[in-house]
């Protein structure tokens, strides 16, 4: 019993380190004292908890104190998707962007203006409304942490805070839009 339980768990191991799995491990961002500017609170919160939570890197109030400033925005948008015989909408998408730009103490752009954007299909019914609102809160709330994220990533692409013109950071543009439903 107690052999096979080792050979499962030496063949679980085997096969997440083949698969290419890691944990995230510690960012080692180039900046030491980042301030965020313009992000809603809870954004900056989430920001500010996995900055400060997976490096030794310190988010600041003021940008005069910080090394680098995060400036974003953000933006959610709703479309209708798919449309019944009666003309009556029956599926949304829900678009989340997060625009931002990074910039050093001295002006010194290190991420020019990027925009990270992503979409979620969600199907409406008028007799689910209120359930309906509270799943695109959900959805949007998904998409909001799901950008944070990538923008975490994004921010350990910045190696120093006075790169050279063949150094720098490109900027990013939004993804494409959703693919057409399935017939």
């Amino acid at each position: 019993m107690i052999r096979r339980s080792f050979l499962a768990l030496v063949c679980g191991t085997t096969m997440l380190a083949a698969c290419g799995f890691q944990l995230r491990g510690q960012q080692n961002y180039a900046f030491k004292r980042l301030a965020i500017v313009g992000a809603q609170p809870v954004v900056a919160a989430r920001l500010t908890r996995m900055i400060e939570g997976g490096s030794d890197t310190v988010v600041v109030k003021s940008p005069s104190n910080a090394d680098a400033v995060l400036s974003v925005t953000e933006g959610r948008a709703q479309s209708v998707l798919t449309l019944n015989t009666a003309g009556a909408a029956e599926e949304y998408a829900l678009t989340y962007s997060l625009s931002y730009t990074l910039t050093g103490a001295d002006g010194a752009l290190l991420i020019p203006p990027s925009v990270i954007q992503l979409n979620r299909a969600m199907t409406y019914s008028v007799t689910y409304a209120l359930a309906k609102v509270q799943e695109s809160d959900l959805l949007y709330a998904d998409m909001q942490n799901d950008a944070v994220d990538q923008l975490t990533r994004r921010l350990s692409t910045v190696h120093s805070l006075h790169p050279a013109p063949n150094e720098l950071t490109p900027g990013v543009a939004p993804r494409a839009p959703l693919p057409p439903p399935p017939l």
